[in-house]
Parts: structure tokens; sequence; C-alpha cells
């Protein structure tokens, strides 16, 4: 007789906690020099957003005075950090205590310059400054918290499915965002660039040691021959003939991209998506300048 004990299956739940990969003080810094990545990633992302937003309504946010600035700044910063939070698995609490620590430094900086004893630029600066220590402060607040291990959260909910996939797509987001005055004010790039192109592969597989004499070696060369070709050709004739090779030649490039994105070789994957979409809008955008 089979005596074997049945075992009903474990359902996984909402979050699963990692242990902490080192030491409370390496990890409670891991946990800051992460949310300082994240906010910064926000504001590199979302402040062109929110300038052309401004622009389109007739807002000039230059002349509107540190008060606007600040608040671009701090409401970018603001979402980066707090999107990274939620996907790290951290409660409302904390991300409404972290936000505060954000946005308080700002009205510090502010409340002098209203006075008259400091100046725009020095009031934004004091905000600056004081973030960070009062980003610790509010870690050391829930310091255990802080100095365990990351509770990831499980796509379980709409809005868990929603901050995964801002958090997996992370490198087209970061490409959006370093491409997004493009969309604004289209141009043509010089034709030089093509040499670049079409030497970054080559120069980064063999940076990687990923060539080893074989086809995929050759392809690469071939790839910065062809490219080579391309640049000479948009450096030497009208810009009516310049500007479609040059915009083809980035729209063919994604095909390279694509191509390493999948095979997970010569470069990151990551770097290959980022590339992809800058190489797409880049393309477009040259058209839509033609």
């Amino acid at each position: 007789m089979d005596t074997t004990t049945y075992t009903a299956p474990q359902h996984r739940t909402a979050t699963t906690t990692a242990p902490p990969p080192r030491g409370p003080a390496a990890t409670f810094a891991l946990h800051l020099g992460a949310m300082a990545v994240a906010m910064l990633l926000g504001m590199l992302l979302l402040a062109p957003v929110a300038t052309a937003l401004a622009d389109a309504a007739g807002w000039d946010l230059a002349a509107a005075g540190p008060e606007a600035e600040a608040l671009v700044m701090a409401a970018t910063m603001t979402l980066g950090m707090a999107v990274w939070m939620v996907h790290r698995g951290h409660g409302p609490r904390a991300v409404g205590e972290m936000t505060a620590a954000m946005v308080l430094p700002f009205a510090m900086g502010l409340a002098p310059y209203w006075a008259g004893l400091v100046s725009a630029a020095d009031a934004l600066v004091v905000g600056h400054v004081l973030m960070l220590p009062a980003m610790v402060g509010a870690m050391l607040l829930r310091r255990s918290e802080y100095t365990g291990g990351h509770a990831h959260i499980r796509a379980r909910t709409a809005w868990g499915r929603a901050v995964e996939a801002v958090a997996h797509r992370w490198p087209t987001l970061l490409a959006l965002g370093l491409t997004f005055d493009s969309w604004l004010r289209p141009g043509i790039p010089p034709a030089w660039t093509l040499l670049l192109l079409g030497a970054e592969y080559l120069v980064i597989g063999a940076v990687r040691r990923e060539f080893h004499r074989d086809r995929l070696l050759a392809a690469h060369i071939a790839g910065f021959v062809l490219y080579l070709g391309l640049a000479a050709v948009a450096a030497t004739t009208p810009a009516t003939v310049a500007g479609p090779v040059i915009a083809a030649a980035w729209i063919l490039h994604i095909a390279w991209d694509a191509a390493l994105h999948r095979a997970d070789r010569v470069t990151w994957r990551w770097y290959a998506e980022a590339c992809a979409v800058i190489d797409l809008v880049v393309g477009v955008t040259v058209l839509l300048a033609l």
C-alpha cells in the first residue's frame, strides 16, 4: 500500500520576500541608492513631458519662477521613487512618508526666497541639499523596513500588473525619455552618427569578448562596412538625398538591435531594447523633419 502523504499544493501569496543580500547597513544603503536612481530616472523621463504640456498650454515654466521649477522637480522625482517603492513592496504609509521627505525640503528652500533672503537659484539648491538627509531620516523612522529583504509584489491586481509592466520595461521608458525632445523639435542627425551605429556593437562585442573569429564577427564587420558606406553617401549628397538615407539607416538598425536582443549575444538585452526604441524614434522624427 502506498503510504505517501499527500501535500496540498501551496498557493502563491501576493508578495515574496527576498533575504537581504548583505548586512543591515549595506542593505540600507542599497535601498537609498535604488530610490535615488529611481528619482533621477523619474525626473529624466517626466520633466520633458511636463515641459511639453506646459508649452502646449502656453505656460512658460522658465519664466514662472522657482516655484514652478521646484514643483516639476519634486513631482517627477517623487513619481519615479513611488513607482519603485510600490514595486519593491513598500506600503502606502512608507511611500507617503518618503514623498513628504522629498517635497518638504523644496518648501523649506522656498520659504527664505519668499522672505527675500536668498535668490531663486539658491532656493532650489537648498531643496536638493536637504532632500537626501530628509530621505535618510524617513528611512531611519522605519529602519527594519529598509534593512530587511525586499518584498516584491505579485501581479495579482491591475495596479500590481501596471507597476510590474513599468518596472520590466524600464529600458524602453528610459529611451523614450532620452528622445522625447525629438518629437517636439524633429531634426536630422549629422551623417557621422551613422558611423556610431555601425561601430557600437562591434566595439561592445569586442570588449565583452563575444567574438571568436566566427560568422558573428564577420556579420558585425559587414554591418560596420555597410554603415560606413551609408555615412559616406549621407555626407557627400544633397540634403534631399542625405535625409532619407539617414532615416533609413536609423530604422534599419532596429533589425540589428532586435536580433541581438533575441539572441542575447554581444550586448546586454536592456541595451539592445533601449537602442531599438531610440533608433525608431530618431528614424521616424527624421522623416517628420523631412
